[in-house]
């Protein structure tokens, strides 16, 4: 039986464990923190990703704590006046073929973890940082900062952002600061009384900035994500501090519902969005990157993690159909997933540009259109996240 050894234990990593797994391989996930867990954050899982769990017999597992949203729905941030709500929950699964699920991020990685430890116990090893990969024909080895190897017929580089395993491969490279900062917040729905978000998967639209709410563990919780512009940043941490006056002054004179999730967060994250080219390799031998070390990509459409979920499904069912030919399934992997995911990165700067209008005229030549659509042609809505929601990774044909 062949053995991936995948490095990285985040919502990539544990998903491509799992869908090897799933094709009949053996795995070991190498993370380096001394736990699995993720920050207090949520996620939305849309059609896409849901399908890839749904081939596994998993869709039912990663949907036990989620919230299925009522509609997606976009407002102006200062008045909270509606743009426009389209239905979500039976609409979207008549359109796309599987729920739009919104989770706590910890609760997918536990999710995940719990799955994958029934299928394979003892597939985990924290406390395992790695530094370098070597390679022969036949084997790929993952040297440990312990000084220990772990050889598999294969290594997953799923280590996200500061990936070791792309700096071996392409050597260091240095992203373009986007020019915008985001901070996110979770805060319990009992704290929010009347002010509690709608729920719904909701964009605040405004000038040179936007907000992102929506409910989480059940409807118990509420995510909030505020992103504005600014000109100069060197972080790029995801788990940086923010303090609460910051987050109120970048959303002075929002709506209520916007200010009051941000005063109730007992902690807010800030992270500087830095952009990347798509790169000119995934592949080296019988090491292939995966998810974020490979294809980061802005969170305005939601895309992020479920590309790690579509990138994990194709490369297992690729290795697993020509098992005896690995240069040929990375090669085909990478050709098949690099136009996809450049898609979606294209598709999230667009949407940074659609949020942020900067004008009284300019919103009115954007979002008045998308208000009529609401009203008359939902359908129109709809047919913008067509490409991404749709789509069926399971279908896509072996070269």
């Amino acid at each position: 039986m062949p053995k991936a050894v995948i490095v990285g234990g985040g919502i990539g990593g544990l998903t491509a464990a799992l869908t090897f797994h799933h094709f009949g391989w053996r795995v070991e996930v190498l993370e380096r923190s001394q736990e699995l867990g993720e920050i207090g954050a949520g996620i939305q899982i849309t059609p896409n990703g849901m399908k890839v769990f749904r081939a596994m017999g998993l869709e039912e597992a990663i949907a036990e704590n989620a919230f299925v949203p009522r509609a997606l729905e976009m407002r102006f941030g200062r008045s909270g006046r509606q743009i426009f709500e389209i239905e979500a929950q039976k609409a979207v699964v008549e359109r796309w073929g599987a729920p739009y699920l919104h989770l706590h991020r910890a609760d997918l990685v536990d999710t995940l973890r719990r799955l994958l430890l029934k299928r394979q116990p003892n597939a985990v090893r924290l406390d395992a940082e790695c530094v370098a990969y070597t390679q022969t024909p036949e084997k790929a080895r993952v040297l440990l900062d312990s000084g220990d190897t772990v050889e598999g017929d294969l290594v997953v580089g799923a280590d996200g952002i500061h990936s070791v395993i792309r700096t071996q491969m392409l050597g260091a490279e240095h992203p373009d600061f986007t020019g915008n900062i985001a901070w996110r917040a979770v805060v319990p729905m009992a704290q929010l009384g009347d002010l509690a978000p709608p729920p719904t998967a909701c964009v605040w639209v405004g000038a040179h900035r936007h907000a992102v709410t929506y409910r989480l563990r059940g409807g118990t919780l509420a995510n909030f994500v505020g992103i504005i512009e600014r000109e100069e940043w060197t972080s790029e941490s995801w788990t940086e501090e923010a303090t609460r006056d910051e987050v109120l002054a970048a959303f002075k004179g929002w709506h209520p519902i916007v200010t009051n999730l941000i005063e109730q967060a007992d902690v807010h994250f800030r992270w500087a969005l830095f952009d990347r080219a798509p790169l000119s390799q995934w592949v080296d031998g019988r090491v292939a990157l995966l998810g974020d070390s490979c294809h980061p990509t802005l969170p305005f459409q939601a895309q992020g993690a479920v590309m790690a979920i579509e990138d994990a499904y194709l490369l297992a069912k690729l290795c697993s159909e020509t098992p005896n030919d690995l240069d040929a399934a990375l090669t085909t992997y990478f050709e098949t997933r690099l136009p996809r995911t450049a898609q979606v990165q294209r598709a999230s700067r667009g949407n940074a540009r659609l949020f942020h209008r900067p004008t009284p005229l300019s919103r009115a030549l954007t979002y008045g259109p998308m208000w009529l659509a609401g009203k008359v042609a939902p359908s129109i809505i709809r047919s913008r996240q067509d490409p991404f929601f749709a789509y069926d990774i399971r279908e896509e044909p072996l070269r």
